[in-house]
């Protein structure tokens, strides 16, 4: 992976935001590369974080898989079948064609990032204040997933010496990544 956004989608309203959704869910778009991360392999990391089998009490925060195209559409279904059938229970998570994305807010971008002082005040000097550019950082993205405890140390240590920032930064990184 090398971006990820937050947004909303699946939805028929113009130009949702967080405070005027309309029938979209919250949803993340990551960008690949199935060279290096096949479509079916990103799907397992799917269902293995979150219950599929959980029906969301409101739109807004429904289980869904978006497809971008036709074989993608097929992959998910047919991944959702086999997973469906292991489990022996039906799954909640709707999988559907992506008909638009729209951009969440820049304050809902690199949220867990977001909450820590030391490492965003390394990230509005490296962008300087641009908001696009944080988004769209693959080291944002990835400092991210280590702040809110998803990345492992080995990870963060082969990732440091990419994510251009301090010594100090990483220090707090290397506090929450999983052993």
């Amino acid at each position: 992976m090398w971006r990820t956004r937050v947004g909303y989608a699946g939805g028929t309203r113009e130009n949702p935001t967080y405070r005027a959704l309309g029938d979209h869910t919250e949803v993340f778009q990551v960008d690949f590369d199935p060279a290096v991360l096949p479509y079916e392999e990103l799907l397992q990391l799917v269902w293995q974080s979150h219950d599929p089998t959980r029906a969301a009490f409101k739109t807004q925060y429904a289980s869904l898989v978006l497809a971008h195209d036709d074989a993608q559409l097929a992959t998910a279904r047919a991944s959702a079948e086999r997973l469906q059938a292991a489990i022996g229970q039906r799954l909640a998570t709707r999988i559907e064609p992506l008909t638009r994305f729209w951009l969440a807010e820049d304050y809902h971008q690199k949220y867990y990032l977001r909450q820590d002082r030391v490492l965003m005040a390394e990230f509005r000097v490296m962008f300087g204040g641009d908001a696009a550019a944080f988004r769209e950082s693959t080291a944002a993205m990835k400092a991210n997933a280590y702040v809110a405890g998803a990345g492992t140390c080995v990870g963060l240590e082969q990732d440091a010496s990419g994510l251009g920032l301090s010594e100090a930064a990483l220090q707090a990184l290397r506090r929450s990544c999983r052993p």
